[in-house]
């Protein structure tokens, strides 16, 4: 019986793929979840792994072919009717399922102790992530582990990821050090499951953790085949081109970097040569403390920088008496508890106003594709979190279809989970309006950056009591300033101002949300 393997999801507006490199060819032995080819898209590189053990048949598509989604590109003989597994040995670093079903499951050898030696592995850290980098060893080199208890945690440019010790055993070898960047499926470690376990050691592991950088003058690797036309095309060689991919392959957005950094390389060099900066005094110097960031703050100053630099970002400010909404919640707040197990905040007031206002003002909900404007028929809300390790956007998915005691619910449950760092990729991807609440750290007033590629985010701030006039009278109230930040580029100045006063009204008269008005 033969298995199809087919082209996967590429991802939101990819349609297509070219075929990069096999890893296998027909006749060979795979394992379930064994990577069989690598597909380039103009967005991310994806692997293809078997979806079952046994032997490849028929390639469909050769390497340079472009293929659509849940496109053939092979068959997989599966093991009942390939033959005897010991006909080709097992790719050594792939993942197997184990006899109780569970995937991933670690590499075995024997040790020289006479033991069983179990490497540890990078887990799947998500699409479009190809690499993390060690943050933390929970264990030392030596240490006894049982299974699944937490070895080590990954640091990617999204999330952290936990490792769990994959067998029982003493940890004998790290090969990936704290600081080490390692790729997707690449090695960290060396459980030993035998009883004559022994530690490796540790001057072996310096060159292991570096071998990822080192692979590519190691072996034969193939470049991409998009990434050599290119080199092709612009006269670059392939010796100035830092690759990226699986074993140090050039890719081809590494060639347009290194054109990219071509055409400025001698505007950055005087920068280069003044890099690090230096400390005015010797007594300065020692009292600094100079700490790489982490690959989350490198991608937050990335993204908020290149936010600034593509759209036409204005603010326009508001201030909403808060009295009515503070009295709502102040008269339901223990039956609302009492009935939902959730806390009632102010967060699902302004969710709710957002998206009352949204379908009124639908351009502050869109985004722009080209030359095209892509309105959304629906709000994926966005709802900024401030974590130890930076600020992430947990997004809440449908969001106008839910009731207050079920957006309570979903921003509790996403924002402890983004302080523990469990957040996975795809519940931060896909929103189409960001709120960000300043307010909780006290702050007064600001201007919030746009989480591209949407068009809108709103600014809460501190609640203050002010003096007000009211009716004729001056009474003091609970007032809080508002701030939509909106690309200029669709959102008219006419249609924030809306926005911002729509959800101004439904909050002074939160009755306006369950009239719709």
């Amino acid at each position: 019986m033969s298995t199809e393997v087919r082209v996967p999801t590429l991802g939101e507006s990819v349609t297509e793929a070219t075929v990069a490199t096999w890893f296998k060819k027909p006749g060979d032995t795979v394992a379930v979840d064994e990577m069989l080819c690598e597909l380039e898209t103009d967005k991310v590189t994806v692997e293809v792994p078997s979806p079952v053990s046994g032997v490849l048949g028929e390639i469909v598509a050769a390497e340079g072919d472009t293929v659509g989604v849940d496109a053939l590109l092979a068959t997989v003989a599966e093991e009942g009717n390939a033959g005897p597994e010991e006909t080709k040995p097992r790719h050594t670093g792939a993942a197997e399922r184990t006899e109780e079903g569970r995937d991933d499951a670690p590499v075995s050898g024997v040790d020289d102790a006479g033991g069983a030696a179990v490497d540890v592995m990078v887990p799947t850290l998500g699409e479009s992530v190809t690499e993390a980098t060690v943050s933390t060893w929970f264990k030392k080199v030596g240490d006894t582990v049982a299974q699944d208890e937490m070895l080590c945690e990954l640091e990617t440019d999204k999330v952290s990821v936990e490792v769990p010790a994959p067998a029982s055993g003493t940890l004998t070898e790290i090969v990936a050090e704290e600081g080490a960047t390692v790729e997707a499926s690449g090695k960290l470690a060396v459980i030993s499951s035998g009883s004559g376990a022994t530690a490796a050691p540790k001057t072996e592991t310096a060159p292991a953790a570096n071998s990822g950088s080192d692979a590519k003058t190691g072996g034969d690797v193939e470049d991409a085949p998009s990434a050599k036309k290119l080199m092709a095309e612009k006269g670059v060689d392939a010796s100035a081109v830092t690759g990226t991919g699986r074993d140090g392959r050039i890719m081809k957005e590494d060639v347009q970097k290194a054109l990219a950094a071509g055409t400025t390389a001698a505007a950055a060099a005087p920068a280069a040569k003044s890099a690090p900066r230096a400390p005015s005094t010797a007594e300065d110097a020692a009292r600094e403390e100079r700490v790489k960031m982490t690959k989350l703050r490198q991608t937050i100053a990335k993204r908020l920088k290149e936010s600034q630099n593509t759209a036409a970002m204005l603010t326009t400010y508001n201030e909403v008496d808060m009295t009515e909404v503070m009295a709502l919640r102040k008269e339901y707040k223990e039956l609302f508890e009492k009935k939902h197990g959730a806390r009632l905040g102010f967060m699902s007031f302004f969710t709710k106003a957002c998206c009352h206002a949204l379908k009124e003002v639908p351009e502050v909900n869109a985004e722009i594709d080209g030359t095209d404007v892509v309105y959304k028929n629906f709000v994926h809300m966005g709802i900024a979190a401030g974590t130890p390790q930076g600020l992430v956007v947990p997004v809440i998915r449908d969001v106008d279809q839910m009731s207050f005691a079920e957006i309570e619910l979903a921003i509790a449950e996403k924002g402890k989970r983004a302080r523990d760092g469990k957040l996975s990729m795809a519940e931060m991807q896909g929103g189409t309006f960001t709120i960000s609440n300043g307010g909780v750290y006290g702050s007064l007033m600001s201007s919030p950056i746009l989480n591209p590629p949407q068009s809108g985010i709103l600014g809460m701030h501190k609640i203050q009591d002010r003096p007000m006039v009211v009716n004729g009278e001056i009474k003091i109230r609970p007032m809080m300033y508002l701030a939509l930040s909106y690309d200029h580029r669709i959102v008219d100045g006419k249609g924030a101002v809306t926005f911002l006063v729509r959800v101004k009204e439904a909050l002074e008269d939160p009755r306006r949300l369950l009239m719709d008005l």
